[in-house]
């Protein structure tokens, strides 16, 4: 059972199974480094450790960002956006944010074409 404190589970709107977006962000320049999702448990481990913590859908298990990889997220700030929907962590990234090796997921390479 999570120890997240009441009055944030409480703000908090989760999908079926539990869980929030969590989006990550390099403090300082603002760089958009990753989603990944959360539950009350990941979020309370994030906010006791400032370490970014994950709960994985596909294993179904928890995990924290850089334990295998050495690519650590050391949380500064967790925001809630105004829906309750979504988190946004903002971090200092060592490292690689994505599993693919890259700085960041969202890689200005897959740009989709936008209508005008």
């Amino acid at each position: 059972m999570s120890e997240l404190d009441p009055t944030i589970a409480e703000k908090l709107k989760r999908t079926a199974d539990g869980l929030v977006a969590a989006i990550a962000q390099q403090r300082g320049t603002g760089e958009v480094l990753m989603m990944a999702w959360m539950d009350d448990e990941a979020l309370h481990r994030t906010l006791t450790t400032r370490r970014a913590t994950y709960f994985s859908r596909s294993r179904g298990t928890y995990w924290v960002k850089g334990e295998t990889s050495g690519h650590t997220q050391h949380v500064h700030e967790v925001r809630l956006d105004c829906d309750g929907d979504t988190l946004l962590l903002v971090v200092d990234q060592q490292g690689a944010a994505c599993h693919t090796g890259d700085r960041t997921c969202f890689d200005a390479d897959v740009l989709l074409p936008v209508e005008s």
